[in-house]
């Protein structure tokens, strides 16, 4: 039988080994979470919107400049998809995500919108808003949205799966950005659940935007962690504590790492749920000018360590 003393210097030799295996893994958690994950720190170009129409190139280097690699776009700013590329490339930054409209968008020549959206290196094509049917085309942004039914969502959600369906062969997904509307109840369901139950998860993604489920009075850990899978990019976009919850486009928004959201918990879960795209969206108004609002928002994530 050993002795005492050679039990006890085993143990400290295996207790030693044990520390050097487990250093590595804990300098690695303790590193930022986009450093860690290799993941660049997006942002939707709407939140530097005035900026981008006035000076797309002066607009898309500020933001490299600052650290933003990845950049989402909301329109191409009377650019065509070569210039659109072209200014990307001056900058260093890509593009791999861009909002695309059902109407006038996605309704319109499939081929055509392959085309522009590969030449400028896009991958997944956003519709940011619903389709709205024909009955309420032409009303105001909010009556529309309160007289959408399960009925239009799922009409929705047949025209992502087809939409998808032909954006496939080019090798461009699909998928759908909420605000906060589609938590609004419908009978036992919301907007929301219609579209995530009728798509086609093969098919259609989903992007998240967190302040806005936030703003509905959700929780975005609960609904990453009960859709696992089903979202594969978010919008980071923060809001004060005297946001209250409603369905009607209202919410108080802030840098973010300023407001109520807890970044590090968000963070780690939507890593874990499947999220890779990450793209800071502020809502005006704003404190500040928009770009260093915009650096602000940068400088934060950063620095988390999630």
């Amino acid at each position: 039988m050993p002795s005492t003393s050679t039990l006890l210097h085993r143990r400290g030799f295996l207790t030693a080994v044990a520390a050097l295996l487990a250093a590595p893994a804990m300098g690695a958690a303790a590193q930022p979470f986009f450093k860690r994950h290799a993941l660049p720190i997006g942002i939707q170009l709407y939140t530097v919107g005035p900026d981008a129409a006035k000076d797309l190139d002066g607009t898309l280097k500020a933001l490299s400049t600052m650290g933003y690699k990845s950049v989402e776009s909301a329109g191409f700013y009377g650019k065509s998809a070569a210039q659109f590329r072209a200014a990307l490339d001056a900058a260093g930054v890509i593009c791999p995500s861009a909002h695309i409209q059902g109407r006038g968008g996605l309704d319109g020549d499939v081929a055509k919108l392959a085309d522009d959206l590969k030449t400028i290196g896009v991958k997944t094509a956003i519709m940011p808003s619903p389709y709205i049917p024909d009955r309420l085309a032409g009303k105001g942004l909010r009556e529309t949205l309160t007289q959408l039914t399960a009925d239009d969502y799922k009409m929705n959600a047949d025209f992502l799966n087809a939409k998808a369906a032909g954006l496939k062969k080019a090798g461009i997904k699909v998928g759908y950005h909420n605000h906060n509307f589609e938590f609004a109840p419908l009978g036992s369901t919301t907007g929301l659940e219609v579209l995530l139950k009728n798509t086609d998860p093969a098919l259609v993604t989903f992007e998240m935007d967190l302040g806005w489920v936030a703003a509905a009075g959700a929780d975005p850990v609960a609904m990453l962690t009960k859709h696992k899978g089903r979202f594969s990019a978010v919008h980071i976009k923060d809001l004060k504590a005297s946001t209250k919850p409603n369905f009607a486009l209202a919410m108080d928004p802030t840098e973010v790492g300023s407001g109520e959201l807890d970044w590090k918990k968000i963070l780690a879960t939507a890593y874990a749920t499947g999220v890779r795209g990450y793209y800071v969206e502020q809502e005006a108004p704003f404190a500040f000018p928009r770009l260093e609002s915009a650096k602000i928002d940068h400088d934060f994530l950063a620095k988390v360590v999630a």
